[in-house]
């Protein structure tokens, strides 16, 4: 528990160093896509960027009941990319979750026990894409 509490604060500090860098040169300029739900294709967007990734699909999610994500995640893992879960304590209490699907699967899956609620709902593919 203490290492996904160490893990979140490095993750914080890193966002905190890299917001106040100065912006370099890109050779392709960031995009930005919108969607909401439900009906709003937020869930086929997010599957696109997983059928997309390369090397790292990171998840912090408080609660996680897509079965066509979790199918994404599981299809990226079976590619080779490293895919890692971050749920809430909540799951552990789920009869059977995508927490407990993606467990099964290979996939790790770590529960933050340490704070109230882990609201976070975030995916980094391959450090370039975030999704929130």
């Amino acid at each position: 528990m203490r290492r996904i509490s160490a893990l979140l604060a490095i993750f914080t500090l890193n966002l905190c160093i890299l917001s106040t860098l100065p912006a370099l040169p890109q050779e392709k300029p960031p995009t930005w896509e919108v969607c909401f739900s439900p009906d709003g294709g937020c869930t086929d967007a997010i599957i696109t960027e997983l059928n997309r990734s390369k090397n790292a699909v990171l998840v912090q999610a408080y609660t996680f009941t897509s079965a066509p994500i979790a199918k994404a995640l599981l299809n990226a893992h079976k590619r080779g990319v490293k895919v890692e879960v971050i749920l809430d304590k909540t799951q552990r209490t789920q009869k059977y979750s995508s927490a407990t699907f993606l467990y099964n699967q290979g996939i790790p899956v770590k529960i933050d026990a340490q704070h109230a609620i882990a609201h976070n709902k975030v995916m980094i593919i391959d450090g370039e894409t975030v999704i929130t």
